[in-house]
């Protein structure tokens, strides 16, 4: 009795593995063939940064191009610790952070158009875009 459980069970973990890697395979050869145009955007304002982000989206559908994302990225924080003062104080100290916030933007299968409408793009400053084709 206890082995015919046993079995029931490991068929179905097995069908629930087996159906995992079959969509796992059809989702990297959907892939395979398409080239993706990847946009990181970074900026210290995250306003600033989602206004440049949706400038983007804006101009790539008016070309009718396939959009993934933004999708927002961990926020990379930097801090420094900075003397109050000079030689005894020690223990008086100031603490500032700095925080970058990023977007990832895909395109799919972009166009020549696209490519040079998103070049000719006018982003405020302080806004830092790295494109690259995957």
């Amino acid at each position: 009795m206890a082995e015919a459980a046993a079995k029931k069970a490991a068929t179905k973990t097995s069908k629930k593995t087996a159906t995992k890697r079959a969509t796992k395979k059809a989702a990297i050869k959907n892939t395979e063939g398409i080239q993706k145009l990847r946009i990181r955007v970074r900026a210290y304002e995250h306003k600033i940064l989602d206004s440049s982000v949706k400038q983007i989206i804006d101009t790539a559908l008016r070309f009718d191009a396939t959009i993934l994302g933004p999708v927002p990225l961990p926020t990379e924080m930097k801090k420094y610790t900075v003397n109050r003062s000079t030689f005894i104080y020690k223990d008086a100290r100031e603490q500032f952070e700095m925080r970058v916030h990023k977007r990832l933007i895909d395109i799919l299968n972009p166009t020549p158009k696209v490519i040079e409408a998103l070049t000719n793009l006018s982003l405020p400053s302080g806004v830092n875009i790295d494109v690259k084709m995957v």
